[in-house]
């Protein structure tokens, strides 16, 4: 699995599937072949769903942005 987490806290979102990452590598810019994070907001989290995000990931993007319109999160593999 790969543990996401808000950037700026280091605080964990939740996991997601490696089917649900290479989603988000596809559909976001990456600056380089070792980028392991990626700046959202409300746009992007709802171009994500039109693209056919899951549930799962939708949530968990949602989450990240909280009351707030724009964020940065970071992945890891565990």
């Amino acid at each position: 699995m790969i543990e996401v987490r808000e950037k700026e806290t280091g605080t964990s979102l939740g996991s997601i599937s490696a089917e649900e990452l290479q989603f988000l590598i596809d559909q976001l810019e990456e600056e380089s072949d070792d980028d392991t994070d990626y700046y959202l907001n409300r746009t992007t989290v709802d171009m994500l769903r039109e693209h056919g995000a899951s549930e799962h990931l939708s949530e968990l993007l949602e989450r990240a942005l909280g009351d707030r319109d724009e964020c940065e999160i970071e992945w890891s593999r565990s």
